[in-house]
């Protein structure tokens, strides 16, 4: 997988504008979700309609070595964007800190799911509303170890 496409920035200014900012710095600057303190990571996609190469800024929710991807788009009634593009190709890129690393995400279901549901809400409280705003049952990838 190639992660080196053209790029196309987010819509959303700040999005953008973070990952940005981020990757620029090695995970230096914009590390934090705005003013809350509270880290991020950033996700790279390929578009899976584009075929662009798409970053987004995602909340650190990371355990033993692994991280959630979680596709809350804050409670909307639809997915974000980018969960088509892990749906259509698992294969993402990481960085949390100075170099990313390419991972592959699987969808999580049963107790797996509210295990790592769990930690995520702990890592962000407000997962807990966004899912109590929607219909939809707000999907939780997690990335696979490297081998």
């Amino acid at each position: 997988m190639t992660f080196d496409g053209e790029y196309g920035p987010s819509t959303w200014d700040w999005v953008a504008e973070q990952a940005e900012e981020y990757e620029a710095s090695n995970g230096q600057k914009a590390s934090t979700l705005r003013d809350t303190g509270l880290p991020i990571i950033v996700m790279t996609t390929i578009g899976h309609r584009t075929g662009l190469v798409r970053k987004v800024p995602l909340m650190k929710v990371e355990h033993e070595g692994q991280y959630a991807i979680v596709a809350s788009k804050g409670g909307a009634k639809e997915h974000p964007g980018w969960y088509h593009n892990l749906m259509a190709d698992p294969k993402v890129l990481v960085q949390d800190g100075p170099a990313p690393f390419e991972t592959t995400v699987r969808l999580l279901s049963g107790e797996e799911r509210t295990a790592w549901w769990e930690r995520s809400v702990e890592a962000f409280s407000p997962y807990a509303e966004y899912q109590e705003k929607t219909d939809r049952e707000i999907p939780l990838f997690i990335t696979e170890p490297q081998v």
